[in-house]
């Protein structure tokens, strides 16, 4: 069994490597579901980093709705993943019916070739996931990351299931969302699942000495969290 870890900072990346994970996850904006990093930390990840790095190729946070500008962007950072040395880049876009958008995804699947190319959960937007899967597969994607259409992976684990039995080995359907340590293991017996994604984060607090506290805000850095982390691959391998 597999553990992906999705890390929004070359720190968690590093942390996640240190733990035994066995794949990265490379993100921005935490707080917007993850978006493309930036060149510099994919560079630098990639450096530092032994084990497969997949870069999200996400424009922008909200909807995965992307205009032909937008959908533009990613392409080029598809190219630079590509000039950079990742393994692979994780990504999707639906058109407005809640349908993967098959013209769009398969430019960015031949754009990345010979990348691996996970299909984010963008799946758990459509509006049919048993022909969002066939769509997928007919692309050339290589894995799913599903909560089963639910807030986390637990409560989607009927879905996830099913899913993995139609998918009949011909792609990978990933578990994430709410997977740590004290579900993977259920999550796993539950839905026949082989790859699991977890952020395992944590917050960290700031290490500066002096705070304005008349700004009202905390200042914190979501990290991955080693011990999570280890804990989990305690549970599944």
């Amino acid at each position: 069994m597999l553990l992906e870890i999705c890390c929004y900072n070359l720190q968690s990346a590093i942390v996640a490597q240190k733990a035994g994970a066995h794949r990265v996850e490379l993100c921005a904006d935490p707080a917007d579901g993850g978006t493309t990093p930036a060149s510099g930390l994919i560079k630098t990840a990639r450096k530092k980093l032994q084990i497969p790095l997949y870069p999200i190729i996400r424009a922008r946070g909200g909807d995965f709705l992307f205009s032909d500008e937008e959908f533009e962007i990613m392409l080029h950072d598809v190219d630079l993943c590509k000039e950079a040395g990742c393994d692979g880049i994780a990504t999707g876009i639906l058109s407005t019916n809640g349908a993967v958008d098959k013209a769009k995804c398969s430019r960015l699947v031949e754009r990345a070739y010979p990348l691996g190319v996970t299909f984010h959960r963008a799946f758990d937007w459509t509006v049919n996931p048993f022909e969002a899967l066939e769509d997928i597969i007919s692309i050339g994607c290589e894995r799913i990351l599903s909560s089963g259409q639910q807030p986390t992976a637990m409560q989607g684990s009927q879905l996830l299931a099913d899913l993995i039995r139609q998918a009949d080995h011909r792609i990978v359907i990933m578990p994430g969302s709410g997977v740590r340590a004290g579900s993977i293991a259920d999550i796993a017996k539950q839905t026949g699942a082989v790859e699991f994604h977890s952020s395992a984060r944590t917050k960290r607090k700031s290490d500066m000495e002096y705070l304005n506290l008349a700004m009202q805000e905390e200042p914190f850095t979501v990290m991955a969290d080693e011990e999570e982390i280890r804990a989990m691959l305690t549970q599944i391998m």
